[in-house]
């Protein structure tokens, strides 16, 4: 690893990054250290890259939140298996088909089924439900459903999933198994290289600002999703939860998170990258802000209230009381307010070769 006396001179960084140059810790770390006007430098350059080679169209993925059970223990993670006094709820299948179909009326051309690692939503199940959507829907459909063998992830893309989100979080072995004391890094990374074998154009991502993180970290972590060939890449602020072990821990830093979003158009200039629900927990403008610093997806909430108040990742998480169609309606016009447009095709991933 690299020390800090090694790192290249902010203006050398932006430059070999603006160039194209092979992904390294001395121009990367930086860039993701990047404050005041360097930063917003950054972003700018990173918003000029997004407009060259995906343009000013906005994909939005209607997100809907299927199951808030975990058999997880993260430490950083409101769902955790541990935090037996948060309410929680299983949607039924045809209660998700219901809103995809929902999300397909309202003008959505992609909607992703998330939650947690619930072991009660198995193959069979999630299988059925990706088989009435595809049967009733031209949706496309993103799944985070957490780490399952490769078995079931082939069962799955049979029936019609296009799209798999499985955030690597982070890739230093100490931090991961920090906040993942029942997890294993080998193990989600041979999950997210079982995913790019089968076809799933492929979703990753980071938690920003996580205890003991680095910029140098975050460095690696970078290189590591180019060499995976990820085609999708979300940036989380590390949130802290109150009903976590790392409840009194300092959170990520919007101004961390947003660099991220640029350093990662800069590396991905293909990719699609949202500006996550989480930026807007830290700044009521923090969409946009991620829209700006290069970000060309926002994943707009269809979870019916009730049942969102019970998905608690973190604290500050956005409830919105209007309408589906209401929301989607202001979504749009917040983008269009900022000088972008809705996409009106499904999203799929831009690759450069087949």
């Amino acid at each position: 690893m690299r020390g800090l006396e090694e790192w290249l001179p902010f203006e050398d960084a932006l430059a070999t990054a603006v160039g194209r140059g092979s992904p390294d810790p001395t121009w990367l770390a930086p860039l993701l250290s990047a404050e005041g006007d360097d930063a917003q430098r950054l972003r700018e350059a990173a918003d000029g890259v997004r407009r060259r080679f995906v343009g000013y169209e906005v994909h939005l993925r209607a997100l809907v939140e299927i199951t808030s059970y975990c058999c997880r223990n993260c430490m950083y993670c409101g769902l955790r298996r541990d935090h037996t006094s948060q309410p929680r709820y299983r949607m039924s299948p045809s209660e998700v088909v219901a809103l995809a179909r929902q999300a397909a009326s309202i003008g959505y051309r992609t909607v992703v089924l998330q939650g947690g690692e619930d072991p009660c939503l198995d193959r069979e199940t999630v299988a059925r439900i990706l088989s009435d959507i595809k049967a009733s829907t031209d949706l496309a459909v993103t799944l985070s459903l957490g780490e399952r063998s490769y078995d079931t992830y082939a069962r799955w893309r049979e029936e019609g999933a296009d799209r798999y989100l499985l955030r690597i979080e982070t890739t230093d072995p100490a931090l991961f198994a920090s906040v993942h004391p029942d997890g294993n890094l080998r193990r989600r990374m041979q999950c997210l290289e079982d995913l790019k074998r089968l076809g799933y154009q492929l979703g990753t991502g980071v938690l920003v600002g996580l205890p003991g993180q680095t910029a140098l970290s975050t460095a690696d972590d970078v290189i590591w999703m180019r060499d995976l060939g990820a085609e999708m890449l979300g940036v989380g602020p590390f949130i802290p939860n109150p009903d976590t072990p790392l409840a009194d821990t300092p959170g990520g830093a919007l101004d961390q998170a947003l660099n991220l979003v640029a350093v990662l158009r800069l590396v991905f200039p293909n990719a699609h990258i949202p500006a996550t629900t989480a930026l807007g927990a830290l700044d009521p403008m923090g969409g946009e802000k991620g829209l700006k610093a290069g970000a060309n997806v926002l994943m707009p909430n269809l979870t019916p209230r009730t049942q969102r108040e019970s998905y608690a990742l973190y604290p500050g998480k956005p409830i919105v009381d209007i309408t589906s169609a209401t929301c989607r309606d202001a979504i749009v016009a917040r983008i269009e307010a900022i000088g972008r447009r809705v996409a009106a095709d499904h999203g799929h991933v831009h690759r450069l070769t087949e």
